[in-house]
């Protein structure tokens, strides 16, 4: 498509942000056309949240200028950069979930009849705003019976609602599965062709390569560099993105494992209560679980670490049977859990780092069996901070303004240093950009290399191919089979996670 560039719909002129002495934008520069998509990457931390927050009204700019058609605006608040025609769709969804589709639509903007709430009116204009994304569903359909995908729609209805001419998309299918990220793609592309320009942020390379007319690549809060659509690829990109060549980016270093470390068998998760789950995982050994979303595999990570209940079955580590009827049995016994998501279950947002990394240990720690160990606590924080490279300018820098990947480093280090023996991880690298996965990577194979026996759950495909040394896969909540390295492929993998294929799982060592 020929961009209007002389002409930009959107333009940012030497935009900065500061935050207490901390720069988080430093004279950026950033021209968006009409019916654009214009991808903005980089590293966690490079300032892309910052950017697009200034932008719809969240936060404002410590200097520099916004020009719509041509004209400096001032955006002081959300409400003003509606106003305007900007709109932003959160990573997380910023949904009223038990209200129905046309109610969160018109959220705050109801129209009214005779003083009242005009619903008759919110049903017939949310179904012109649902039938623009596709979305076949009854404006008086509740909310929480969609999924993640459906409702991603349903937050562009709305933005579309408000006449947006500039939709944000952050991390917008962090959270969806293949066939929904396929359906939102249509979606973007068929709003392309409207006249809607689109923003979009994502740490998927491939996403940026299939949908960006131009690529604006962030470091450090600065503008690094700018790919137009012919020049869009994964080298290129990461270049730009890093600084540095991370040709090995997945570069999993097979081994010999050593004695089974941890042994599930029969166990039943409330979920899939009909299937029972069997697998071993031997030290040294990075084992993975791929499968759909709602395959149960979540589900099996929190009843091994004592977070739900297993109806049945035994977990066993080197050799001893554990009761896990609460976290605490699992963390006493050696096994540490990453959780999927780490702002609601793996950090204290509004605490430092170094309280957030002292946390597993309190009781391991405490002195005089009542108080605080700070010595020690702050021991295990700069340690962590060194060996996990978080970048912050100090140990009681609150976890909510860390960038996602040093949140995720924060949530890791925090149980590295109870050194676990079994180390689970749900999506260890979701939303986490390129650098700070080739870091977690690394530190999966310095534990490996360790001894320690690793276990994660991932949906992408890639990941668990590159970083596995077995992997299970999981229909519906039981498992479909098992694969070897040498078996290892984007086939194999997909016709056992949608049940095509059934594969004899291969027995438990005694």
């Amino acid at each position: 498509m020929k961009l209007t560039e002389d002409f930009p719909l959107l333009e940012i002129q030497n935009l900065s942000k500061r935050f207490d002495g901390v720069t988080a934008l430093d004279n950026v520069n950033l021209s968006v056309s009409k019916g654009e998509i214009h991808a903005v990457i980089g590293e966690n931390g490079a300032g892309k949240s910052t950017l697009v927050k200034i932008l719809a009204g969240v936060q404002p700019p410590s200097s520099g200028v916004i020009k719509l058609d041509g004209h400096v605006v001032t955006i002081d608040s959300v409400h003003q950069a509606l106003d305007l025609g900007i709109a932003l769709i959160h990573q997380e969804l910023n949904l009223a979930d038990n209200l129905d589709v046309g109610a969160n639509i018109f959220l705050g903007r109801e129209p009214t009849k005779l003083g009242l709430i005009d619903f008759s009116k919110i049903r017939d204009e949310s179904k012109q705003y649902l039938e623009m994304v596709g979305l076949d569903v009854s404006p008086t359909t509740i909310v929480n019976q969609l999924t993640i995908g459906l409702q991603q729609l349903v937050e562009i209805a709305k933005a579309l609602s408000v006449k947006a001419r500039v939709l944000i998309m952050d991390e917008p299918t962090s959270s969806l599965s293949q066939h929904e990220t396929e359906a939102l793609f249509r979606v973007i592309k068929d709003l392309r062709s409207k006249g809607v320009t689109i923003i979009y942020i994502s740490h998927r390379l491939g996403e940026i390569k299939e949908l960006a007319d131009r690529v604006t690549v962030l470091r450090d809060g600065e503008n690094a560099g700018r790919l137009n659509r012919d020049e869009v690829n994964h080298d290129a990109m990461v270049q730009l993105m890093v600084g540095r060549d991370v040709s090995q980016y997945y570069a999993r270093t097979p081994k010999i494992p050593g004695d089974s470390v941890l042994v599930v068998e029969g166990l039943k998760t409330s979920a899939w209560p009909s299937h029972l789950l069997s697998f071993e995982v031997r030290a040294g050994e990075i084992v993975g679980f791929a499968g759909l979303v709602g395959a149960g595999r979540t589900e099996m990570l929190t009843a091994i670490f004592g977070i739900t209940p297993a109806l049945d079955g035994a977990v066993r580590v080197d050799g001893q049977t554990l009761k896990l009827n609460s976290n605490r049995d699992a963390i006493t016994a050696g096994i540490a859990l990453v959780p999927e998501d780490r702002k609601a279950q793996g950090l204290i947002l509004e605490m430092g780092i170094r309280t957030n990394i002292g946390l597993p240990g309190l009781d391991q720690h405490k002195k005089a069996k009542a108080f605080l160990n700070g010595r020690q606590e702050k021991a295990d924080s700069d340690r962590m901070i060194a060996e996990m490279n978080i970048k912050t300018p100090s140990d009681q820098q609150p976890a909510q303004f860390l960038s996602g990947g040093n949140q995720q480093k924060v949530v890791i280090g925090k149980w590295l240093s109870m050194s676990p023996r079994v180390l689970l991880l749900d999506e260890p690298t979701r939303g986490v950009d390129i650098g700070a996965k080739q870091e977690i990577y690394r530190l999966m194979e310095e534990l490996s290399a360790n001894g320690v026996a690793i276990l994660f759950v991932s949906s992408e495909m890639e990941e668990v191919i590159s970083m596995s040394d077995r992997v299970f896969v999981m229909h519906e909540g039981r498992i479909t089979g098992e694969l070897g390295r040498e078996d290892l492929s984007e086939e194999s993998i997909m016709q056992l996670a949608t049940g095509r294929e059934m594969a004899a799982v291969k027995p438990i060592r005694s």
